[in-house]
């Protein structure tokens, strides 16, 4: 299983990114997948995360901002970030489960963990 994450860089306060993660390796392209961030000096929290029907979760500070998607092939899921904060700032995962569900957005739940894109937000 392998997942590459892209698309992070620098940004001022109330601009846009949008990270890419590719995947590969599972046997079936149906697993629950999220993004999380780890800010500095702080744990590795849950962002956004969607299942095998489509379903979103969302941290509560990123609804309306943040948007999770996947392509059709559900190769590549997208995060795009909008009206960016500095509190947005951290290394961003991508991530997967074994499961098709998302119950949660906890880290400890899911298997699979991509190397990680840096996102800064300047004030």
């Amino acid at each position: 299983v392998q997942l590459v994450e892209s698309g992070g860089g620098s940004v001022q306060a109330g601009g846009s990114l949008r990270l890419s993660c590719s995947v590969s390796g599972y046997t079936h392209n149906s697993n629950c997948i999220g993004w999380f961030r780890q800010p500095p000096g702080k744990e590795r929290e849950g962002v956004a995360s969607i299942d095998r029907d489509g379903i979103t979760r969302y941290k509560e500070s990123v609804k309306g901002r943040f948007t999770i998607s996947q392509d059709n092939a559900k190769n590549n899921l997208y995060l795009q970030m909008n009206s960016l904060k500095p509190e947005d700032t951290g290394m961003h995962y991508c991530a997967a489960r074994t499961t098709v569900y998302c119950s949660s957005l906890l880290a400890r739940r899911f298997d699979d963990w991509g190397q990680g894109t840096q996102v800064t937000v300047s004030s």
